[in-house]
């Protein structure tokens, strides 16, 4: 493994049928570094998120994190490493409904055999710190659109994950909220120690990285290092 490496894709292929999703992409992600994977629709920059996630296995390559090979391991093992060392931000969030904001933060505790109780205490220490005091109890439904996803993003944080993925995490919000929002990611991110993977369509968001990469035709073009916008200061 390369030195301060935190996870790594080498020769990533994967295919769907005939149609090449990925044609031999590597990319190495460092601790703490934040990466934007960009590029049109259907480039492949999504089935390279899900391939370094775990949650679809490449044809060919592989996949490490901190060394250890995650492509190779069983369904239930890649399931347990999603929800301990992996946290995740989608495009509309994920949260479950029926669940008040605190039980959805602690959900990935409790599927990883914490008591309630104490999973739920936890929770409760990440809404001060990202602007949702007095909203633990509240439902998805009524939160706004940035509040919910700021929910998801203590989700993906509360296991202190090694890398958080984010899919599109401002695709459904306004420039805005989108705006706050990446602030939020980006920072919480930083302060626990956690490297970030973001996939956008927009440059906009891909500037709070430190490093952009583009996928076209399943391949990876040269990487540049546009960071203005990045402060990296603590949300936490």
């Amino acid at each position: 493994m390369t030195e301060g490496v935190v996870l790594e894709g080498r020769g990533l292929v994967k295919r769907f049928g005939r149609t090449v999703a990925l044609d031999g992409v590597d990319l190495a992600v460092r601790g703490g570094e934040a990466v934007a994977i960009m590029g049109p629709s259907g480039s492949g920059k999504s089935t390279l998120l899900h391939c370094l996630a775990g949650i679809m296995r490449p044809d060919a390559g592989e996949v490490t994190l901190l060394g250890r090979r995650v492509d190779g391991m069983r369904e239930r093992e890649r399931s347990a490493l999603r929800r301990s060392r992996f946290g995740f931000v989608f495009q509309f969030g994920q949260l479950l409904p029926e669940l008040p904001a605190e039980e959805n933060v602690a959900l990935p505790l409790m599927l990883g055999g914490v008591p309630r109780a104490r999973a739920v205490q936890q929770a409760r220490t990440w809404f001060g710190p990202l602007g949702l005091g007095g909203m633990e109890g509240q439902r998805p439904g009524e939160l706004s659109g940035g509040q919910a996803q700021r929910v998801a993003i203590a989700r993906a944080l509360v296991t202190g994950p090694s890398v958080v993925f984010a899919d599109e995490p401002t695709g459904a919000l306004d420039q805005a909220t989108g705006h706050d929002t990446m602030h939020t990611l980006v920072t919480a991110a930083a302060h626990n120690g956690a490297s970030l993977v973001v996939v956008t369509h927009d440059p906009q968001v891909a500037r709070w990285c430190h490093r952009v990469v583009e996928v076209r035709d399943g391949r990876l073009l040269p990487g540049h290092t546009p960071s203005p916008e990045f402060s990296g200061g603590g949300a936490r």
